[in-house]
């Protein structure tokens, strides 16, 4: 089992991406990306986390994913959106899950996603 938190950092022009993946060994990811929405960012770091880990062969095995945007979360969880600009990522997240045993999606407080979120912050810093 693998724990995944997540988190975005978003300013008016760039984001940044932080994963941070605890098993037996501690992963700490921190990206760029080019979404300037908050939600977007915070969809397009789970979906990062997610090919991060297929492409390292880790979706062999229950993952827990921790975000703590409650829109991303319902978005993913419930698997439907109304927003037209959520929706690639929808489609995205469909076809990426398919390929885990077991995802469980949680919404964490902001307080107790820190490790993420310092590593968003770093990936926002990377794109000033």
């Amino acid at each position: 089992m693998l724990k995944v938190y997540t988190d975005a950092a978003t300013n008016t022009e760039k984001s940044g991406g932080g994963i941070l993946i605890i098993s037996e060994e501690q992963k700490q990811v921190s990206i760029s990306l080019t979404e300037t929405n908050n939600h977007q960012a915070e969809l397009a770091v789970i979906l990062y986390a997610l090919n991060y880990l297929i492409d390292h062969k880790l979706n062999d095995q229950t993952i827990l994913l921790y975000s703590d945007s409650k829109t991303a979360i319902k978005i993913l969880d419930q698997r439907q959106t109304k927003n037209k600009l959520f929706l690639p990522y929808l489609s995205e997240f469909n076809e990426l899950a398919s390929q885990f045993p077991l995802l469980v999606l949680q919404w964490i407080p902001e307080a107790k996603n820190k490790g993420a979120d310092n590593l968003a912050r770093q990936g926002l810093r990377k794109k000033l």
